[in-house]
């Protein structure tokens, strides 16, 4: 019997060590290949060397794992993704549900729900634990016009309505630039824009911000 090939996609090559040892555990596994980013990911797969499942970070640069999940969906709608995550912000779940993943699991996970959610993807499946359940359900009771930002997401909103670059707002912040990503990437989501420019004008339209 074929083992399951699996793709690592994440920035952190230590995380990425003790996910494919893990994963060297289990019999009917194999990690086909790893990547350091979206973009190196993008790069790799093709038709004869694509994995079955990809576990997938969020927060990585250049393409993010948003940006990444969509252009698999786009370009090997085939390929089962499981989003691997420190985030678990409702937003943020509810988000990468809609590019079509298959599973949302948060690197503190237990081995043993690790190996569940494989194998439930693997068979067509879908996993996601209570907490990302819960979202889901209460997503579909929320009116899609209620907007609602953290104040996180309120004070990115207003220092990127400034000439600042997303470097400059994350030492304004005091937080990575990966954090910063992440702020962008989920409102990107949740306001429906596609660009920094979208994103300011949807904020001023809406009152979101005052200038």
């Amino acid at each position: 019997m074929s083992k399951t090939s699996i793709a690592l996609v994440d920035d952190h090559r230590l995380f990425r060590q003790g996910i494919a040892s893990l994963i060297s555990t289990f019999s009917d596994y194999e990690v086909l290949f790893e990547a350091g980013s979206g973009e190196e990911f993008c790069n790799k797969v093709s038709q004869k060397f694509k994995p079955k499942i990809v576990l997938l970070d969020l927060n990585m640069p250049t393409l993010s794992g948003q940006q990444t999940s969509e252009w698999i969906r786009k370009n090997h709608p085939d390929i089962y993704i499981i989003v691997l995550s420190m985030d678990g912000d409702a937003e943020t779940v509810i988000s990468m549900i809609k590019t079509g993943i298959k599973g949302y699991l948060l690197k503190d996970s237990d081995p043993l729900e690790f190996k569940t959610a494989l194998d439930a993807v693997t068979n067509d499946n879908v996993y996601f634990p209570p907490f990302a359940a819960r979202y889901m359900a209460e997503s579909f009771n929320k009116p899609a016009e209620n907007i609602k930002l953290n104040n996180r997401e309120k004070d990115f909103l207003k220092l990127a309505s400034s000439e600042l670059t997303y470097k400059e707002i994350a030492d304004k912040m005091c937080v990575s630039s990966r954090t910063v990503d992440g702020y962008r990437d989920t409102l990107f989501v949740k306001l429906n824009v596609k660009n920094r420019v979208g994103l300011v004008l949807y904020a001023i339209k809406n009152k979101l911000i005052e200038l």
